[in-house]
């Protein structure tokens, strides 16, 4: 199941622009390796869950995966073939907004190598460019 906010102020958010870089949430905290992200986007709540899946079914009952960014942002979208005007269209899906240095997930209790071809496998469904950092002692 996707994440979600469980209530808002506002039902539609404004786009906004992503401007420089993360100065929170930028560092490994809770587990030993961390997926970084080194491009800023969104990143919907169906692609966090997607790698979490794909990192949980890798790691199995080893290690621990944490997840670092939450979906708070709602995204709206109009139907197809609909003329201009007639307001803004509904909400669609949740994303989070993502700078350049956001840890998106993080693992602990799994070798290095096992880190490796885990990110590897989340990367490939991340809409960012993502790279493994590791925890700083």
């Amino acid at each position: 199941m996707a994440l979600m906010p469980k209530r808002v102020k506002h039902r539609k958010s404004q786009r906004g622009r992503i401007k420089g870089n993360a100065t929170r949430g930028n560092t490994v905290v809770f587990g030993d390796f961390g997926l970084q992200a080194t491009e800023g986007g969104w990143v919907s709540a169906q692609t966090i869950e997607a790698g979490r899946i794909a990192a949980q079914q890798y790691i199995r009952g080893e290690g621990r995966l944490y997840i670092r960014v939450f979906p708070h942002k709602s995204i709206t979208s109009i139907p197809l073939e609909t003329r201009m005007g007639k307001g803004k269209g509904e909400p669609d899906y949740w994303a989070a907004t993502v700078k350049p240095g956001t840890v998106l997930y993080e693992v602990s209790g799994v070798s290095e190598q096992q880190a490796k071809i885990t990110f590897a496998r989340l990367a490939h469904k991340m809409p960012v460019r993502v790279r493994m950092i590791k925890r700083e002692a």
